[in-house]
């Protein structure tokens, strides 16, 4: 293991993963003044969902107050499901800030950014992202996500499985959101000029939750590939890993994303060819031994939230917000918080991330990229880590 990501010192482990500890508060003094309101839109239901990440936001929002908040005022956190719905996004980004909302924290959705990305920068209202999804959450001036995201992700898990994996045929199977198709191109066109390697084959017409994949993987099968890069969420990857089965592919390896990274998956996954890989955004959570994951746990544990990708960027999300929030002098209003982020000159370390996060000004933010090679083997279901250290590109 890396020693960046294994035990750190008792004070510096303190600040870093448990900045309620950190501030001016009172600890075990209750706030209980005039509540700063904080929102979040998420993917609470339809047909893919995203509850971890505003469930851990609000676990470290609720112990924030329980220490006495700041200077005795709690956090009010407002989490608003958009149904994975276009409309449903719009008229949540608007009920936000209805309420009075100061920030975006913690959202998890296929849709939040690029439905209301606009909408936010013309509010002056800043978001700090649990999962970023969609190409707006990595390239607009109000929003900063705390997670690669699956563009990046994608550029990550290719290139391990072409350089670290030397594997020669990588099939494609893309399914595509909204108007994602060129963010992962873009993905796709930067992996090609580092390494020299592209597709033997891509199909972008995987529909999400396709009821049978078996018709995309006899694609790859008769294409000769060695691998399958699939982009799908947890469920599909599923899907794709029972077709291949099917199929009887046992030489076959799958290069997935972060989406897939979770314990229930690897329980799960009776069939993985020749393995599964993917690049975890954050620490691995199915590693033991690392100290970076610790303060996490303990609070995922105790307020009966799974242990998720998605839950650590809801964490994470709401732990930076906490570090800003605790800067601004005067009043606490959506005009301060943005520009107190966007004042950020000096990236904020935590070990639970391959590079510091930082809001800063700029027209676009993705400051998260890095991911640490896990892998699921043959005969196992549980993940394990595949490299001693982060890997990163550009």
């Amino acid at each position: 293991m890396s020693k960046k990501i294994l035990v750190a010192t008792a004070i510096g482990a303190v600040c870093l993963m448990a900045v309620t500890a950190c501030g001016g508060n009172t600890a075990g003094s209750t706030a209980t003044g005039q509540p700063i309101v904080v929102a979040s839109v998420n993917a609470l239901s339809g047909p893919v969902t995203f509850a971890e990440a505003s469930q851990a936001a609000k676990a470290v929002f609720d112990k924030f107050n329980a220490d006495g908040g700041l200077n005795g005022r709690p956090i009010q956190y407002e989490v608003l499901d958009d149904k994975s719905d276009p409309a449903g996004a719009t008229a949540a980004a608007r009920d936000a800030v209805g309420k009075g909302a100061v920030a975006m924290v913690g959202s998890a959705s296929l849709l939040d950014c690029e439905v209301n990305s606009a909408y936010y920068e013309q509010q002056g209202l800043a978001s700090i992202q649990g999962t970023g999804v969609d190409p707006y959450c990595f390239t607009t001036p109000n929003g900063s996500a705390v997670n690669a995201g699956p563009y990046l992700d994608s550029q990550l898990t290719l290139t391990y499985g072409s350089e670290k994996l030397g594997l020669k045929k990588i099939c494609g199977l893309l399914e595509i959101a909204g108007s994602t198709r060129p963010a992962y191109q873009k993905a796709f066109d930067a992996w090609t000029k580092a390494t020299g390697k592209t597709f033997a084959m891509l199909d972008d017409t995987v529909p999400y939750g396709a009821p049978d994949f078996t018709p995309y993987v006899v694609k790859a099968k008769e294409a000769g590939c060695d691998a399958i890069f699939s982009n799908g969420v947890e469920p599909d990857a599923s899907g794709v890993l029972k077709a291949a089965e099917a199929q009887g592919m046992k030489d076959m390896t799958f290069l997935f994303l972060t989406s897939t990274y979770s314990v229930q998956f690897a329980q799960a996954a009776s069939f993985v060819g020749k393995g599964v890989y993917v690049p975890a955004e954050f620490s691995p959570y199915t590693v033991d031994g690392i100290a970076a994951n610790d303060d996490w746990r303990q609070l995922m544990e105790k307020n009966n939230i799974p242990l998720t990708s998605f839950g650590q960027g809801g964490y994470l999300a709401a732990t930076h917000f906490l570090e800003t929030l605790k800067t601004i002098k005067g009043d606490v209003t959506h005009e301060t918080v943005a520009a107190a982020l966007k004042a950020q000159t000096k990236p904020s370390e935590n070990p639970m991330t391959g590079t510091p996060f930082i809001f800063g000004a700029g027209d676009s933010h993705s400051s998260n990229t890095a991911g640490w090679p896990i892998t699921i083997r043959p005969g196992s279901t549980t993940w394990e880590s595949a490299a001693d250290d982060w890997m990163t590109v550009k």
